[in-house]
């Protein structure tokens, strides 16, 4: 799907607004000249346009006027005040993207107070490395395109997949809070290194790459994690003796309790955002 032509505005500043202008820019998608943000921090604004050559407002009814797409990058606490903020500027012609955990395509229409082509997204912070994972879900009142323009907007920073809406929250505690989890095992995997006598920074280092190479292999060759782990894991071996502390740990059950957890605080980050 090409975005030639379509005036993308940033609703919020932050890290992932800025991932998704950079990755815009970086794979050549869309001109600077097309893109624009507002961020509660004039002085972030003022940064992301002097960075990236983009065009910074300090009102988001303006925004709104002057673009096609806009990204609502902003808190899920505030969706609600920000959607009733723009509903003025907002017409048929606008694509409306949420990127707010937990906040349902029907939560910004009741906010809006008009029907709108409405599409959410939830993406992740590995974005900011081009690495994203984003799952797109349809909205209501949306047009032909609008998926495909989500999908092209979120495949500039990573890989992206179509669910339906009722599966965001899971998506949420899984790929949204993801990277959380993996940075504390990278964490823990380092400290083991250190127990064992390694100095810090060689312990991080290769924590790092062994995540970061064995989530490669994985992607790459479609591999099943449980083939991997039987290939490093020889009869009487290191790797199945260290397996075995795992689930005397109940790493396994733990990480599906986190993604559990996340998604049902998900929802109830949702149920506040509707109030």
């Amino acid at each position: 799907m090409s975005l030639e032509g379509k005036r993308i505005g940033f609703v919020g500043g932050g890290n992932m607004g800025e991932a998704l202008i950079r990755g815009l820019l970086g794979t050549k998608t869309v001109p600077a000249a097309l893109l624009s943000a507002t961020d509660v921090r004039t002085e972030r604004t003022a940064q992301l346009a002097k960075q990236f050559g983009i065009t910074a407002h300090g009102d988001n009814l303006r925004l709104v006027r002057e673009t096609d797409v806009v990204v609502l990058a902003v808190k899920p606490q505030i969706m609600a005040t920000v959607v009733a903020e723009i509903a003025p500027a907002v017409t048929v012609r606008h694509l409306l993207i949420s990127i707010a955990a937990g906040v349902s395509t029907a939560a910004i229409g009741a906010a809006l107070g008009k029907e709108a082509r409405i599409v959410r997204v939830m993406p992740n912070t590995p974005a900011l490395v081009l690495q994203g994972a984003a799952a797109v879900a349809k909205g209501r009142g949306q047009e032909a395109e609008d998926l495909a323009v989500a999908e092209a907007i979120f495949g500039a920073v990573g890989r992206v997949v179509v669910l339906d809406e009722s599966l965001m929250d899971a998506v949420t505690g899984l790929s949204g809070s993801g990277p959380a989890y993996v940075a504390l095992v990278v964490e823990a995997l380092a400290d083991g290194g250190v127990n064992m006598g390694l100095d810090r920074a060689t312990a991080l280092t290769l924590a790092t790459q062994t995540v970061l190479g064995a989530a490669q292999l994985l992607v790459e060759t479609g591999m099943h994690p449980a083939v991997l782990k039987d290939m490093v894991s020889s009869p009487g071996g290191t790797t199945i003796a260290g397996i075995t502390a795992l689930e005397d740990g109940g790493l396994r059950a733990t990480l599906i309790r986190a993604v559990e957890r996340a998604t049902v605080r998900s929802r109830e980050l949702g149920r506040g955002s509707a109030r």
